[in-house]
């Protein structure tokens, strides 16, 4: 994450946040974000032309990562959010290279961080996608913080379906969850492990059927609301926080191609979206994962 405080206060605090992922799944990041800061603006673009990211290369990624980034950058903003844990674990030194004193976080170290908080006896068990957990980001995270911990991870490919056909509850959700968990809380003798790090932006909406398969006293950690959390404490420590105020993002009160909402009953800032593909299955889908209707209309298609 980039700390340069100096920089970074150059930056109109009235510029919008800048959110990219492969997908739909990291609107689960911006439905945390919007409750976390009602009076921000936001942008959001999803690589969907060139989703999944987790089957391709790490060079790769972070080249998808740098060019669709560029969208958000040159619209204008003042903090770049990678709302996708494939590009968080390898795309974030490039991201930091290409675009200095601009402030950027993914969600692998706010999730790590708030795991090593949670687990009093450093044990801690992550889901994630087969290509997150092969990258081993969050376990080199979580070491960094607390070298003594005890990890033990699995991959969980089939929640990413399960979430995009909005089956987030019902038998086959739970047979399935018990599948991938038993085996992992398993690895935890002596009472399962502390907490259990939701490693997939898709997974925050299956939340509650994975808890109810957990053990108790295994807490969950939402990488979508700790990422939220970490971007709304690094905005005010750099001074960035937009005003409270009925405006839209132009100062004008103007939000056209915009979507509006109350989101925690205060003023709420605007949100753009942009897609690289299909805006009817990113508005079908991501309405989902955003938790409020979603038309086609609302989606920009961009070209990279």
């Amino acid at each position: 994450m980039s700390t340069d405080t100096s920089a970074s206060a150059q930056l109109p605090a009235n510029l919008p946040i800048g959110v990219f992922d492969s997908g739909v799944g990291g609107l689960t990041v911006l439905r945390a974000l919007r409750r976390a800061l009602p009076a921000e603006n936001f942008l959001y673009l999803g690589d969907t032309a060139r989703l999944p990211y987790g089957t391709k290369s790490g060079a790769t990624v972070a080249r998808y990562a740098l060019q669709t980034t560029r969208v958000l950058v040159d619209i204008g903003v003042k903090m770049l959010v990678v709302a996708c844990n494939t590009a968080s674990s390898v795309a974030m030194p490039g991201l930091a290279e290409a675009y200095p004193g601009l402030p950027c976080t993914g969600v692998i170290e706010p999730g790590a961080a708030a795991a090593c908080l949670s687990a009093p006896r450093g044990r801690i068990a992550v889901i994630a996608t087969g290509g997150t957990v092969r990258g081993a980001a969050y376990q080199a995270a979580i070491l960094r913080r607390l070298p003594e911990a005890t990890i033990a991870t699995r991959p969980a490919q089939l929640f990413v379906s399960l979430a995009e056909e909005g089956w987030i509850d019902g038998q086959v959700v739970t047979d399935i969850a018990r599948r991938y968990l038993d085996p992992l809380m398993a690895e935890f003798p002596e009472g399962g492990p502390d907490c259990l790090v939701l490693g997939c932006t898709h997974f925050p909406v299956l939340a509650q059927a994975i808890q109810g398969v957990l053990p108790s006293g295994v807490c969950l950690i939402d990488s979508a609301e700790t990422t939220a959390n970490w971007v709304a404490e690094e905005l005010g420590a750099r001074g960035l926080l937009r005003p409270d105020h009925r405006q839209g993002g132009d100062g004008t009160g103007a939000v056209t191609g915009a979507v509006t909402g109350s989101v925690t009953g205060l003023v709420t800032g605007s949100v753009r979206f942009f897609a690289t593909d299909d805006p009817d299955r990113f508005a079908r889908v991501g309405e989902i994962f955003l938790g409020e209707p979603l038309s086609p209309s609302d989606v920009t298609l961009v070209d990279l």
